[in-house]
């Protein structure tokens, strides 16, 4: 078991540092950040100032060992654009973050296994039909076409709810149903295959036998046994929820941590795009991580085989 932990692990420090090394390199491509923060009409003396004041004049390869050394060091150093330290940006907006996370995922689950159930236990039924095409339709449309759908319908067309912002329960509804869309219909899809697997098994027929109410022969003993599957699905979803977050919180102007990172690519502010994409990539592989141990401790077959 600590082989496979191990071994995981490395992976997911290696990833980590890959995706870094895709980020400082994509992000100095881009251009000078300093054309950008500075007038057209701005001496060369001032732009030769501004670029050693950020540290663009040293050499890249130093440029880059100092961007790991800061990162581990907890100091990412001063955002170009805001002109604030990268860390407090990031701390005044992950409670955004967090809230539309935590939200889209417990909308997830607590709507997905129960449409998954009804599509399993009345097979092939309208229902069952109904509840399929809805999932495939959710896991198949991006993210940022239903985000912009819902405000044109829901926003400029019936004027329900506000098409972006952060604070009241209405912003909560259509950025927390958009985030969720995906993870819900991969979570209904997969509790339905994983119930019709379990539905028809000896011991349940058993318990029929035995008098026990069908309800509670499917919620108790059926469910209880397809849930495995499901558990370990829904930890990869939180990884769909965490990359997810970037594109909806930009498509409706949610206050977080995904639409920081978008505009800071758009300012060329490299501390606050590797520190905020270091941050996802982060939180996508501790999240996969956990999804690979649960395999372990949940199914005995792979225990054996570590």
């Amino acid at each position: 078991m600590m082989r496979f932990f191990i071994n995981r692990f490395l992976r997911m420090v290696v990833t980590i540092w890959f995706i870094m090394t895709l980020v400082f390199v994509f992000t100095r491509m881009s251009g000078d950040p300093v054309q950008w923060l500075l007038p057209d009409d701005a001496t060369e003396s001032t732009r030769a100032e501004l670029r050693e004041s950020l540290g663009l004049n040293k050499p890249l390869i130093e440029q880059y060992f100092l961007s790991f050394e800061s990162f581990f060091k907890k100091d990412m150093g001063k955002s170009y654009y805001y002109l604030r330290p990268v860390g407090d940006l990031f701390v005044e907006r992950a409670q955004a973050t967090l809230s539309l996370g935590i939200s889209a995922l417990f909308l997830a689950i607590v709507v997905g296994i129960p449409l998954g159930i009804m599509a399993a236990v009345h097979r092939n039924s309208f229902l069952d039909r109904f509840t399929m095409s809805l999932a495939i339709a959710g896991h198949t449309i991006p993210n940022f076409v239903l985000g912009i759908l819902m405000i044109f319908l829901f926003s400029l067309g019936l004027r329900l709810l506000p098409s972006g912002g952060f604070g009241s329960l209405k912003n909560y509804i259509m950025p927390t149903l958009t985030l969720a869309a995906g993870p819900m219909a991969s979570i209904a899809r997969l509790t339905r295959s994983s119930m019709l697997d379990v539905l028809h098994q000896d011991f349940l027929d058993c318990a029929r036998a035995k008098g026990v109410k069908e309800r509670t022969v499917i919620l108790k003993h059926a469910l209880r046994n397809a849930l495995i599957p499901v558990i370990t699905i829904i930890g990869m979803q939180m990884g769909t929820i965490i990359g997810g977050s970037v594109v909806v919180e930009t498509v409706f102007a949610w206050p977080g941590i995904g639409l920081l990172t978008v505009t800071a690519a758009k300012t060329r502010d490299f501390p606050v795009i590797q520190y905020g994409v270091m941050l996802i990539a982060i939180a996508v592989s501790i999240t996969n991580l956990l999804v690979d141990m649960s395999y372990a401790l949940l199914d005995p077959r792979i225990r054996e085989n570590i």
